[in-house]
């Protein structure tokens, strides 16, 4: 799946990431700034959550319930230094848990990604509107 959009259109973008069938697991690939938080925020939103959603950066991770009582994880992994660090806190176990995982910066950490996940691609374009590509 691939599209452009605005960020007055993300709810919408949120929504057909959702009908598409994302996997437990999914990676948000993009560069600083490009709006990798606030699709998700908005992905969230869509799933049923209602509590307060803000980038995990300093503490790595957030967990959010949706209103049906399903877990979501989101991961911002740019202050990891070492693959190491993520292990000795247990991210794996937060992957194989079960419940939705969204990983900001999965880069950080190649070999404990899961094989099965979802990979979404930002990109901003010049114009200020968002290239998108799910696999």
């Amino acid at each position: 799946m691939e599209f452009t959009f605005s960020l007055a259109e993300i709810n919408e973008v949120a929504q057909k990431l959702i009908s598409a069938g994302l996997k437990q697991t999914v990676l948000f690939h993009a560069g600083m700034g490009v709006g990798k938080t606030t699709l998700i925020k908005a992905i969230a939103k869509q799933m049923g959550v209602t509590d307060i959603t803000s980038s995990p950066t300093f503490s790595l991770v957030n967990e959010y319930a949706t209103q049906d009582g399903k877990i979501l994880y989101h991961f911002d992994l740019y202050r990891l230094n070492t693959e190491e660090e993520a292990y000795d806190m247990g991210m794996d176990e937060y992957f194989y848990s079960g419940d939705m995982c969204f990983i900001e910066w999965p880069e950080k950490t190649p070999n404990l990604i899961p094989l099965d996940h979802s990979t979404v691609t930002l990109r901003q374009l010049p114009d200020g509107r968002r290239h998108l590509i799910l696999k």
